[in-house]
């Protein structure tokens, strides 16, 4: 079943549908299935980084440690992500920790194995390289968003990014399902939880977007 789970897992997977089905066999092979509980560490800071992970089923939080001891969210990952990928770019120890916000499953490979699939297959190195591109542009994009954007504008702008990136299109509606709390959006936009349910509140009188526990529903992305 578990086997079964993987090439399922794989063949769906964007990253891996320039493999062919035997590279995906091969693939199947390296990678090993872990379950984390929610809260459950993943990878602590200071770790080694030697392997790479995908996200299966679940959600998972990256987070930092300021010098204050306060905790910042920097990424929360949705299923069909892959995390860890610095580890491809000679970073030796985890800048980040891990942490399963949702009951999780994780297919990890070792940075050994990994760079010798993509040795073996270029298509898969070009996307590879191009997506720890696309990465780096969101993190100078959100720098930019935190440095010169007000409150509002920095929520607004985090909204209608998640809406492009996890969002399902239904109609003329966006639907996002999440396990995002004020809290968590108010730390990935340098911003306050009051502020957060502020702003939300605005948007939903005006009928711009609708929120409940676990979903959030864009009526019109063009206003964000």
């Amino acid at each position: 079943m578990a086997q079964k789970s993987k090439l399922w897992y794989l063949e769906n997977f964007n990253l891996f549908d320039c493999l062919t089905p035997e590279s995906v066999k091969e693939f199947d092979k390296m990678l090993k299935m872990k379950n984390f509980t929610k809260n459950s560490v993943i990878y602590f800071a200071d770790d080694p980084s030697d392997s790479l992970f995908i996200l299966k089923e679940g959600s998972v939080k990256l987070i930092r440690i300021s010098p204050e001891g306060k905790e910042i969210i920097t990424k929360v990952l949705q299923p069909g992500e892959i995390f860890g990928e610095l580890a491809l770019a000679n970073e030796s120890l985890r800048e980040d920790t891990a942490i399963a916000t949702d009951d999780t499953v994780i297919c990890t490979v070792t940075v050994e194995q990994f760079e010798q699939a993509l040795i073996r297959n270029p298509k898969l190195n070009l996307k590879m390289t191009k997506l720890i591109g696309l990465r780096l542009q969101k993190v100078e994009r959100n720098l930019e968003n935190l440095i010169f954007k007000d409150s509002t504008s920095r929520i607004k702008y985090f909204l209608k990014n998640y809406a492009n990136e996890y969002g399902k299109k239904l109609g003329n509606e966006i639907f996002i399902k999440t396990n995002l709390t004020h809290q968590d959006i108010a730390e990935l936009t340098a911003t306050s939880r009051q502020t957060v349910t502020t702003v939300l509140n605005s948007l939903k009188e005006k009928n711009i977007l609708d929120f409940a526990r676990k979903k959030i529903v864009i009526r019109s992305i063009d206003e964000l």
